[in-house]
């Protein structure tokens, strides 16, 4: 997991100043981060009139380095200052100290005139304030002349833990961190501004992860691939679950989706409960998939007693009614592997502690920002309120988006980035919340079951590509699968 380790500006200080005292010398690691930088440049770019903006802090200290560097391979390069070089400290007065070149006044128009490469090493992750004066002035002058920017560890504007900008921020077509990744490299709007990020070894030891301990993962198949449900030889249906998907009485599609999901990521068995008048409609679809008239409450319950049937889907297509509100609740007081979303969680808007209370077994909730906003009244960004969601719930939390979030109560968190823009439309969510229900069938724990399900959806988008719909997703699952183990095409 602590490949898949992601960093708070804190923990990152935490991590520097373990290299030190381990015995790497600041200055090496400076050197090395500049290095870093400017390989990826000479990589990305042919040599051109290049222009370094230097802040205050190391940020400023690994601009002077790749100044030097870049000039050593032949570059003209221009540097601008923010601030007077005789108040730099530390290793990146050092650096200032072995820039032979000129260094001018951060001045927008003067800085960035003639060069079309501009390296953005003003404020690193730990920048806490809105950008303004002159550095907000040469940001906006980047974005407005369209000139290719790499960022030094973040964009000039991004808060590091959160993603958030302040006030504005650069449009980098590359940012280049170092040792592991930060929220605000992950996080919206943060994300957006990066372009693609490089995490460079600079030669900090991974062994300071262990005195860190850090709670929060950027997601893929590292963190859970073993963990992950296989049949063997001597597997039948029944040791791979019983799902239960809940249908509604107007919106069928949704649920039946979801059963097929579940059904494709692996359970060995799929009911749809559903209204007795709306039979022939569920009955009708995918004959893999059992459907069960359920006329009341108590027969649902009923259905549910069965040990057998060990997790249930509450909410697609469900409607926000008193019907579903208790059917949340049966399942919930039944102890059985939940996941709910939509509906499910809609119902419980102004009052979601009457669910909460039931909590007791495995839960995966699943909402998106709306839905949230509907149970949680918490403000901040999107890690933070996913964490308070789950540690307040007692489940686990997939706060869905472009960056969705999957948060445990004991404070982990996973960040996942794997969602093609194709997936904002209608369905899709369904299919994810049987993703979801069909590993918990299996006996994946939510946390698992989150974060595979949420990376499954976005490789399943990502090998269909233009022109997804719902329907899809489950189609390309079992190519998505055969290449998570590496599994042949064909078997003879």
């Amino acid at each position: 997991m602590t490949d898949n380790a992601v960093l708070t500006v804190e923990e990152m200080y935490r991590a520097d100043q373990a290299a030190v005292a381990a015995g790497v010398p600041s200055l090496d690691l400076m050197e090395a981060a500049g290095t870093a930088i400017a390989d990826e440049i000479r990589q990305r770019w042919e040599p051109q009139p290049l222009a370094v903006l230097c802040g205050p802090g190391n940020n400023g200290g690994d601009g002077f380095v790749v100044a030097r560097l870049m000039a050593d391979h032949g570059w003209p390069v221009k540097v601008s200052l923010l601030g007077a070089r005789d108040r730099l400290k530390g290793d990146a007065a050092v650096n200032a100290g072995r820039w032979s070149g000129d260094v001018q006044p951060l001045e927008a128009g003067q800085s960035l005139d003639g060069c079309g490469v501009v390296v953005d090493a003003l404020f690193g992750a730990g920048l806490a304030r809105d950008l303004e004066g002159a550095a907000l002035e040469a940001v906006e002058a980047i974005d407005r002349r369209g000139l290719d920017c790499v960022a030094v560890d973040t964009p000039s504007g991004i808060h590091g833990d959160t993603g958030a900008v302040l006030g504005a921020a650069t449009r980098c077509r590359v940012t280049v961190t170092f040792f592991r990744p930060k929220p605000g490299h992950l996080l919206m709007p943060g994300r957006d501004h990066c372009g693609d990020v490089v995490v460079a070894d600079i030669g900090i030891p991974d062994d300071v992860l262990a005195d860190i301990a850090p709670q929060t993962f950027a997601n893929g198949p590292a963190l859970w691939r073993a963990r992950f449900p296989r049949p063997g030889a001597a597997t039948n249906k029944y040791h791979r679950g019983h799902a239960v998907i809940l249908g509604g009485q107007e919106m069928t599609g949704a649920a039946r989706l979801a059963a097929l999901a579940a059904r494709r990521v692996g359970a060995g068995l799929v009911t749809l409960a559903v209204p007795p008048s709306q039979f022939p409609v569920y009955a009708a679809g995918q004959p893999g998939t059992l459907v069960k008239p359920v006329t009341n409450n108590w027969e649902f319950g009923e259905f549910l007693s069965d040990p057998r049937r060990n997790a249930v889907l509450l909410g697609p297509g469900a409607g926000v009614s008193e019907r579903t509100r208790r059917r949340v609740l049966t399942a919930l007081r039944k102890h059985k592997a939940c996941v709910i979303d939509a509906d499910g969680l809609t119902v419980f808007e102004g009052h979601p502690d009457g669910m909460f209370g039931e909590i007791a077994a495995p839960c995966l909730l699943t909402p998106h920002e709306g839905e949230f906003a509907r149970l949680f009244s918490v403000d901040g960004d999107k890690l933070s309120r996913a964490r308070h969601a789950a540690q307040r719930s007692g489940a686990v939390v997939l706060l869905k988006g472009a960056d969705t979030v999957i948060a445990a109560p004991d404070g982990r968190a996973v960040v996942n980035t794997l969602a093609p823009p194709g997936l904002a439309t209608g369905g899709t969510g369904d299919v994810l919340a049987g993703f979801a229900l069909g590993l918990m069938a299996q006996g994946m724990d939510a946390f698992d079951a989150g974060c595979a399900a949420a990376w499954l959806h976005g490789a399943a988008a990502e090998s269909f590509g233009p022109g997804l719909i719902a329907e899809d997703l489950s189609d390309m699952l079992p190519g998505v699968l055969r290449r998570l183990f590496d599994e042949p095409e064909n078997r003879s």
